[in-house]
């Protein structure tokens, strides 16, 4: 079992930067691929970034490569999401997800682990 808590989500202005943590507890958290992604109102849950356990291999949605970095630190259990250049798009729910011998990094069914999101708003 691993439990998930997100933060760092709040209201910024377009172009603007935030930096999204996941804290995990309750498993070894350094075996656990990791992935970040989102949900609009009234939208599906969309991929945003994901990271392999060793964090040699990293992913991203086409809408933020180039703005959105997504980190790991083993020792502290967490996993960062530095988000810049926000767009109005962002506006989200941003959750994270933890999972095992991950395949399809960016499909949310192949995750077994998720957080309760935290919200960001790119609003001016």
């Amino acid at each position: 079992q691993v439990q998930l808590v997100e933060s760092g989500g709040g209201l910024v202005q377009p172009g603007g930067s935030l930096r999204l943590s996941c804290v995990a507890s309750g498993s070894i958290f350094r075996v656990y691929d990791m992935g970040w992604f989102r949900q609009a109102p009234g939208k599906e849950r969309d991929f945003v970034a994901a990271i392999s356990w060793t964090g040699g291999r990293t992913y991203y949605a086409d809408s933020v490569k180039g703005r959105f970095t997504i980190s790991r630190d083993n020792a502290k259990n967490t996993v960062y999401l530095q988000m810049s250049s926000l767009k109005p798009d962002d506006t989200a729910v941003y959750y994270c997800a933890a999972g095992r011998y991950i395949r399809a990094f960016t499909t949310a069914a192949t995750y077994n682990y998720w957080g309760q999101g935290t919200q960001v708003t790119v609003s001016s």
